[in-house]
C-alpha cells in the first residue's frame, strides 16, 4: 500500500518539491528525464511549448504524485481543467503529453502499462479549423496586387513578397537568417533546431525570390536576420507582423493569414498534378517513418525546385492578370 497518498491531494496545486518524496520517481522526475532524453531531436519552439504545457497545466496537479501511483482518473481531472475554459485542442495536447511520459515509465520499467490509454473517448472532439486562405486564382491575384503596393516598412513588405513563393511557416520566415542562404545555389537550408519536426528543410529558391533576397542584403545583410525587428536588429520581425499588414491591406483574418499561404500552395499545387510526396516535402510535413524522416532533406530536391520557379512564375501570371496555364497541371487552368 503507498504510504504517501494520504499527503498528496488530488483536487488542488501541490508542491512537487515535497521533501518525502523520491522526486526521481515523481511524474514530474520522469517528465524531466523524457523531455531531456527527447531535446536533441526538438526544435527550441517545440520544446518550450511542452515545457510549458507542464509547468502550467500537468505538474501543478500530478507532479508530486509517485510515477507507478498516478491513476487514469488523476489525468483526466487535469484534461478536465482545461476542457472547462473551451480549449478543446490543448486539452487534447495535455493528453499526448502525459502519454507520452507515461509510456515513457512504461518502456524504463518503471510502471506496467500507460493508464491514460483509457482516456480514449473521453474528451470532447477536436473540431478541426482550417487556416484562411484564398485559392480562386483570380482573387489570388488580387491579393498579390494588394501586396505589390503595399506601403510599410521595406522589411515587412519584402516579407510579405516572399512568404506566398516560399510558403514555409511563419515563424521559419521571421526567423530567417543570412548564413542560412546560399544566393548563389538558390538555396535556403533551414537548420533542424528551428523546424516542427526536427529535421533540416531545404528551400529551393526561385530566381523571383533571389531578386528580393538580393535587395534585402543591401539593408540587412550585414546583421543576423534577414527580417530583423524594426526596434532591434538582434532581434527578428515580430511573429505578427505579415497578419498585421494583410489586415491594413483590408483583408480580414477569416479571408487569409499567413500561415494561410502554406494552404494556398497545397491546393493549387494539387489542381495543377503535382506529386503529393513532392508537395508534402516542400511543405515539411511529418512522415510516418522515422528513418525516412531522418534523411528526407534532400527527398525530391530536383523536382522540388522545377516546382517552385513554376509555382513561382504561375504567381506572377496570376498578379499582372494574365491567362495562366500550368506547365506541370493535368488539365488548363484559367485566370477568370
Amino acid at each position: 500500500m503507498p504510504s504517501s497518498l494520504g499527503r498528496i491531494s488530488r483536487n488542488k496545486p501541490h508542491d512537487s518539491g515535497d521533501n518525502y518524496l523520491d522526486t526521481r520517481r515523481t511524474f514530474k522526475g520522469i517528465a524531466d528525464e523524457w523531455m531531456q532524453k527527447n531535446a536533441p531531436k526538438w526544435s527550441g519552439d517545440y520544446l518550450k511549448r511542452i515545457r510549458t504545457h507542464l509547468d502550467k497545466s500537468i505538474l501543478p496537479w500530478i507532479g508530486s504524485i509517485p510515477i507507478d501511483e498516478v491513476r487514469a482518473t488523476d489525468v483526466l481531472n487535469v484534461l478536465r481543467k482545461t476542457e472547462a475554459r473551451g480549449a478543446i485542442e490543448t486539452a487534447h495536447k495535455l493528453r499526448s503529453i502525459c502519454g507520452q511520459v507515461l509510456r515513457y515509465a512504461v518502456a524504463n520499467a518503471l510502471i506496467g502499462s500507460d493508464p491514460s490509454r483509457d482516456l480514449r473517448g473521453a474528451l470532447a472532439p477536436v473540431v478541426t479549423k482550417h487556416r484562411a486562405t484564398i485559392t480562386e486564382p483570380k482573387r489570388v491575384g488580387e491579393l498579390l496586387r494588394a501586396i505589390e503596393g503595399f506601403h510599410g516598412t521595406y522589411v515587412v513588405h519584402a516579407a510579405m513578397k516572399m512568404t506566398p513563393y516560399v510558403f514555409v511557416r511563419p515563424g521559419e520566415l521571421r526567423k530567417a537568417e543570412w548564413s542560412e542562404i546560399d544566393l548563389e545555389a538558390d538555396e535556403w537550408r533551414i537548420p533542424a533546431e528551428k523546424m516542427k519536426m526536427g529535421v533540416t528543410h531545404i528551400v529551393p529558391l526561385a530566381s523571383q525570390v533571389v531578386e528580393i533576397l538580393r535587395d534585402l542584403r543591401e539593408f540587412t545583410g550585414s546583421g543576423r536576420y534577414v527580417f530583423p525587428s524594426i526596434r532591434s536588429a538582434h532581434r527578428p520581425m515580430s511573429d505578427g507582423a505579415v497578419n498585421v499588414a494583410l489586415r491594413r491591406l483590408g483583408y480580414e483574418k477569416d479571408e487569409i493569414c499567413a500561415h494561410g499561404f502554406r494552404g494556398m500552395a497545397s491546393t493549387i499545387l494539387h489542381e495543377q498534378g503535382w506529386s503529393t510526396d513532392v508537395i508534402e516535402r516542400q511543405l515539411a510535413h511529418q512522415e510516418g517513418n522515422e528513418v525516412k524522416r531522418s534523411y528526407n532533406h534532400a527527398r525530391h530536391l530536383p523536382e522540388r525546385r522545377k516546382m517552385m520557379q513554376d509555382w513561382a512564375d504561375y504567381l506572377d501570371a496570376l498578379r499582372d492578370g494574365a491567362e495562366v496555364i500550368p506547365l506541370h497541371g493535368k488539365a488548363p487552368m484559367h485566370n477568370r
